[in-house]
Formats: C-alpha cells, sequence, structure tokens
C-alpha cells in the first residue's frame, strides 16, 4: 500500500486557526505539489483531508472536487497516529492513500510508521512524504519526500 502525508502549504496567520487560508506562497507551494503529484501519484487514490480551510485549498490544487474527498476532522484535532490508522482500516487498506493535514500529527504519524527506517527529522510546509507498506509489514519504508519550495 502507498500512504502519502501531505504537510497544508503555507498559510496566513489568523484566528480563528480552523479558517486560514494559504497564503499567496501557500498557494505556489501546493500548485507545485500538485503538479508533481499529478505525474506521479498512483492510481484511484482515497483522500483524507483535515477540514480546516488551508488543508483543504492545498488538496484542490491537485483536485478541486470535493465529493471524492473524505474530510476527517481528526485530522485537525489533537489525535493519535494509532486513532488515524484505524480510521483507515490499517493494516487491512488496499488502496492507496493521501492525507492532507498538520504539524505535529501528520510528522508523529510518519515517525510511528517508519520506525524501522532512517528518514528526514522535519516535516516542512507543502512537504509531501511518499511511504510504501508491504503487506504484513507494521512499518513503512520512506519512498521519496517531495517540497513544494524544492520544484520548479
Amino acid at each position: 500500500m502507498e500512504l502519502l502525508l501531505w504537510r497544508h502549504a503555507d498559510a496566513l496567520p489568523g484566528v480563528p486557526d480552523f479558517e486560514r487560508e494559504l497564503s499567496p506562497h501557500g498557494h505556489q507551494q501546493a500548485r507545485k505539489v500538485a503538479a508533481w503529484l499529478k505525474e506521479h501519484a498512483p492510481a484511484d487514490l482515497r483522500f483524507v483531508v483535515s477540514p480546516a480551510t488551508r488543508t483543504r485549498q492545498t488538496v484542490a490544487h491537485f483536485r478541486d472536487d470535493e465529493y471524492s474527498i473524505q474530510f476527517c476532522p481528526q485530522l485537525y484535532e489533537s489525535t493519535s497516529p494509532k486513532e488515524i490508522l484505524t480510521l483507515l482500516d490499517w493494516p487491512n487498506v488496499t488502496r492507496s492513500v493521501l492525507i492532507v493535514g498538520h504539524q505535529p500529527l501528520i510528522g508523529a504519524l510518519a515517525t510511528h510508521l517508519l520506525s524501522d527506517t532512517s528518514y528526514p527529522g522535519s516535516f516542512r510546509k507543502s512537504a509531501l512524504w511518499w511511504l510504501r507498506i508491504e503487506p504484513g509489514q507494521d512499518s513503512a519504508q520512506l519512498v521519496q519526500v517531495v517540497d513544494g519550495d524544492m520544484l520548479e
């Protein structure tokens, strides 16, 4: 199974936090990662996205038909990686999943799944981490890291 973890792109400061929008730079980051995803993403990808404005705007650069997106409040709230994996029906998941969320949860989920793998320690805004989990395994392998600030 392929699990793609995408941290939302750069957002404007403001209150309430839930309604913060992407900055102009954030839209640029999201467009670049979305363009990369359109070329490389697995077919029939399941979208699980935080309902916060900035995550909705991030994923909209890749897929703008919200009817096909599962909005998951637990990705915005303080939830454990194990709870998110349970929501995904882990380890019985057979379809590739793209999660668009926030720090620290998205990083904690990567750390939880990459327990046996060496990986970069920082989960930057707009970064996408592609993980591969082989059937019957509890830990994942890091396939690729894509950063919206590093793409052309």
